[in-house]
């Protein structure tokens, strides 16, 4: 069994970052000795065990993007209504 080795596997993530917030981090990190990969893994190993503070950014994180969610959605709504005013209105002759 001693011949037996644990190997993990890696999965590849590839995101979208804009040119300044790549360049403004790469530079932080570079500073700190770090590489996007580690920061990374480390970040996605922290919110795997649950560690308060990163679920409270998740949830932050979650409200910003319902509440953009609902902001499009009741202009979308808002428009609808004054289009139908618009086309149905009573006051037109």
């Amino acid at each position: 069994m001693s011949s037996l080795r644990d190997f993990q596997t890696k999965k590849s993530v590839h995101i979208n970052l804009t040119k300044s917030t790549h360049s403004e981090l790469r530079t932080i990190l570079l500073h700190r000795g770090l590489s996007m990969q580690e920061v990374f893994d480390n970040l996605a190993s922290r919110i795997c065990d649950k560690e308060p503070h990163f679920c409270d950014i998740l949830d932050e994180i979650e409200k910003q993007k319902r509440d953009r969610q609902i902001k499009k959605v009741s202009k979308t709504d808002s428009e609808s209504i004054f289009n139908l005013i618009e086309t149905d209105s009573p006051f037109d002759t």
